[in-house]
């Protein structure tokens, strides 16, 4: 599988956006971070052993503790996922996406402005 076409599930996205936050971290800083309840340490490190073994991070070995790092990039992953979405669930339509999204999350006036020099860049 090449990288370009990994599709992470959701606990993989999880795990990629702490990897992607913090550069690089062990198991247990990944744990720790996700902070999660409902799933013990042995299922992170499963996670994250099965995502070495796709391609997805990549695991330092040199020392006692292992260290992970994210090898897919975020932004390309990012796209490729709402890509997907727009397809998948919007029936190809960008704006239905947009409008869905602003329709259920408020976005702050920072954010509104931001959104909107990017739709004046395209014009």
């Amino acid at each position: 599988m090449t990288i370009s076409n990994i599709k992470p599930t959701e606990g993989e996205m999880e795990i990629l956006q702490v990897l992607w936050q913090k550069s690089h971290a062990t198991v247990r800083e990944v744990h720790e971070t996700l902070n999660k309840k409902d799933s013990g340490y042995t299922t992170t490190l499963k996670l994250m052993q099965i995502m070495h073994e796709k391609g997805m991070v990549e695991r330092d070995t040199n020392q006692k503790t292992h260290i992970y790092k994210a090898i897919v990039n975020q932004d390309k992953t990012e796209k490729q996922l709402v890509n997907k979405m727009i397809d998948n669930v919007f029936n190809g339509s960008a704006a239905r996406l947009v409008m869905q999204a602003l329709g259920n999350h408020s976005a702050s006036a920072d954010e509104i402005d931001e959104i909107k020099k990017y739709l004046d860049s395209l014009k």
